[in-house]
């Protein structure tokens, strides 16, 4: 097995965003920097939301959030707006946001985006080659998954599997297709997570994902892309059908 080695160009050193793990925020402060206020609060709200603490439709007044967060309640406007801003919330009357509902036809329209995007992000890291870092961490990933699965641990393999695409995306040199796939990730990571108990189990995925690290890892792009779209394309459509089924 063959690793490319990624070549050192201008365009390669431009700066690429990465995409932030789940509950970590998109505008995370670097190492070292201390956190705002309104940061602290987007986090931690868009974390609760993520993790269906807060559930979809729920409505939530500015007071009771800051109370929740032990902050005032400047900052948590602030945060308000900008989980408005990724289409999370809607900013309602009475000062305060509702959680967006996570309907079918809103996830059939983010996979047909995602499943683009992240199928054209594979092809670019095959075709422009993975460092061993990151070849390594998605072989991990899927080790990790399949060690999940074997314990019926869903939650572990949904981690693992996220950490799989995110490595991937990330891997793709190219900073403005991160910055778009980021804009729709809270949304479909809440669908996932909503139905994780619903699906078959996802065997299939494992050996999806299996597959494209050997397309990856022996520069084969037309391959990876393929194998990425087909990957995307029926995960889409066993969520949407989901979603559709529990309302």
């Amino acid at each position: 097995m063959t690793i490319k080695p990624r070549r050192n160009s201008p365009e390669r050193k431009a700066v690429k965003p990465k995409i932030p793990t789940s509950g970590r925020s998109a505008a995370a402060p670097a190492r070292g920097v201390r956190p705002n206020q309104a940061d602290v609060a987007y986090s931690r709200l868009r974390e609760l939301i993520l993790a269906g603490s807060i559930a979809p439709g729920s409505f939530v007044l500015e007071l009771e959030a800051a109370a929740k967060l032990g902050m005032s309640r400047t900052p948590v406007r602030e945060a308000m707006v900008r989980l408005r801003a990724e289409g999370i919330v809607e900013i309602r009357a009475r000062h305060g946001m509702r959680v967006l509902p996570v309907s079918a036809d809103d996830m059939r329209e983010i996979y047909e985006v995602i499943t683009s995007l992240e199928s054209t992000a594979a092809g670019l890291v095959a075709k422009r080659g993975i460092d061993t870092n990151a070849l390594s961490s998605l072989n991990e990933a899927v080790k990790a998954m399949d060690s999940a699965l074997e314990r019926d641990d869903l939650e572990r393999w949904a981690q693992a599997d996220e950490d799989f695409h995110r490595t991937l995306i990330n891997s793709c040199g190219n900073g403005r297709l991160i910055q778009t796939v980021d804009q729709f990730w809270s949304q479909a990571h809440r669908a996932r997570l909503l139905t994780l108990r619903l699906r078959p189990k996802p065997t299939q995925s494992n050996r999806e994902h299996a597959a494209l690290v050997k397309a990856i890892a022996k520069g084969d792009a037309e391959a990876a892309v393929r194998i990425h779209q087909e990957h995307r394309e029926r995960a889409g459509r066993l969520l949407t059908d989901l979603l559709r089924k529990i309302g």
